[in-house]
């Protein structure tokens, strides 16, 4: 096969009703594809999409500026009478000749249509910003055999030899162009529109572990690989704030201070206190009059409850480039900041999640219950957010404070769902596809006062907010 037969036969539509035609027919597919890049990109963003075809996927997402990028000048002079607040034009993935970057390039079954991959994806790199975020769309090649029987059977537009890749393909393509895999997922096994049947098949039984190797359409969330070589820059040009929640610590305050490490070109320490019952809120004070020549701190005491208010008022307050969460009972140690501040002011990651499983623990520290469940936590989040984790109740965690804003700025999709403070910092940077990525910590014994953690009714409220997650999350 010539791969140019490809685009002769995609230049060549006669008509947009040839289009329009097979839409409607594979209407179900097309609405899925539409329903999940709705989730995935953030609306009102700028968004190129390459292959547009007739708008429609372009159209769904709602971008404060879309640009779409097809080889039909038929089809695209259709795409403009659609849909007249987008923007289209002729012209292929190899030879892009665009000068502006975007937020989210979209490539819906286009990689099926390229005849050079690699050489369309490097050509990518010019409209992308270090937060560019890539959606990769392509068909599991184990369907390839059923997908050219509709098309005997007339159920599927008629094309000629596409290309068949499997994730792997695409990843090393990614990979060789400058770009890495953020996250990946599989949906829908049954692609047509069956009463009940589709609701189930692809609502229910798609997102369940094994059976969704099985789906039609495949998803890769990708990102430009970070400059490694201005890294050192980066990070002492960079600011960042800690925040400390802080209930019931009196004893661990100073430390929390004369412990703390400064981390690249300022370092704003913030204590937020939360309605303690012994001289917590004192203590704040005492050791903010006696470091405030050394250090930049600032005070708040909370009017809301739990650590969920705390991280976001001091969140609020941070003047930061990068926003820490650092627990004031130290059984994270502030001598490992350092590294969470690093993975991300250099670009490694986009958000840094705290482990504690990685070294020994104590049974003291973590008794044997305690880390059962914190496995179980961490494989079931693991497979709601498409994201590896492998400590998912470490509290630590780490983000800039432009990914944070994001994150406030799509908080209508999740609500005020999270009492802890740190699991909506989890689900909005999996939704936003950024990168997550653990960092080790060791994990010791608090020297003082006791935990505030009631595990049982904790344990159901994290269960609770699973469920939820699962409704908004995965099975969409």
């Amino acid at each position: 096969m010539e791969a140019s037969s490809v685009y002769d036969v995609l230049v060549s539509v006669p008509h947009k009703s040839h289009v329009e035609k097979w839409r409607q027919r594979n209407l179900y597919y097309y609405q899925d594809i539409e329903q999940f890049h709705e989730f995935l990109v953030h609306s009102g963003a700028n968004v190129l999409e390459i292959g547009s075809g007739s708008g429609s996927l372009l159209a769904a997402v709602h971008p404060a500026y879309g640009l779409g990028i097809d080889l039909s000048p038929v089809i695209v002079e259709h795409a403009k009478e659609k849909f007249p607040h987008l923007t289209f034009q002729v012209g292929n993935g190899e030879k892009l000749q665009v000068d502006e970057t975007f937020d989210y390039v979209l490539l819906a079954n286009t990689v099926s249509y390229i005849e050079n991959i690699q050489q369309a994806f490097q050509r990518l790199n010019q409209v992308c910003k270090s937060s560019t975020r890539l959606v990769l769309t392509f068909h599991n090649p184990g369907w390839e055999a059923i997908l050219k029987f509709a098309t005997v059977a007339r159920q599927r537009m008629p094309l000629p030899p596409l290309n068949w890749l499997s994730r792997e393909d695409v990843e090393n393509l990614l990979d060789l162009s400058g770009f890495e895999v953020v996250c990946h997922t599989k949906r829908l096994l049954l692609p047509k529109q069956v009463p009940l049947l589709s609701w189930f098949f692809n609502r229910v039984l798609a997102h369940l572990p094994l059976i969704n190797r099985l789906c039609l359409t495949e998803y890769l969330v990708a990102r430009p690989r970070p400059d490694l070589e201005d890294i050192p820059d980066r990070i002492q040009q960079t600011t960042c704030s800690v925040i400390i929640p802080a209930r019931n610590e009196a004893g661990n305050i100073e430390s929390c201070i004369a412990r703390l490490p400064r981390m690249g070109k300022h370092t704003e320490v913030i204590f937020i206190e939360g309605h303690s019952s012994d001289n917590t809120w004192d203590e704040i004070q005492r050791v903010q009059a006696k470091y405030g020549d050394e250090w930049d701190i600032k005070i708040f005491q909370q009017t809301g409850k739990g650590k969920g208010d705390a991280v976001r008022l001091g969140f609020e307050q941070a003047s930061g480039d990068i926003l820490i969460i650092l627990d004031s009972d130290l059984t994270v140690c502030p001598e490992d900041l350092p590294s969470f501040f690093d993975a991300v002011a250099s670009g490694k990651c986009e958000m840094a999640n705290g482990c504690r499983l990685i070294y020994p623990v104590s049974k003291e520290a973590m008794p044997w219950l305690n880390r059962m469940a914190n496995r179980f936590f961490a494989w079931l989040l693991s497979y709601l957010l498409n994201t590896k984790i492998k400590d998912s109740l470490c509290g630590t965690k780490v983000i800039s404070k432009d990914n944070y804003q994001k994150i406030v700025e799509n908080r209508a999709y999740f609500g005020d769902f999270d009492p802890f403070g740190d699991f909506e910092l989890l689900f909005g940077a999996a939704k936003l596809g950024l990168k997550i990525q653990d960092i080790p910590v060791r994990y010791v014994p608090r020297s003082y006062g006791t935990s505030n953690i009631q595990h049982v009714k904790e344990g159901i409220v994290l269960l609770k907010m699973c469920l939820y997650a699962a409704r908004r999350m995965k099975f969409v």
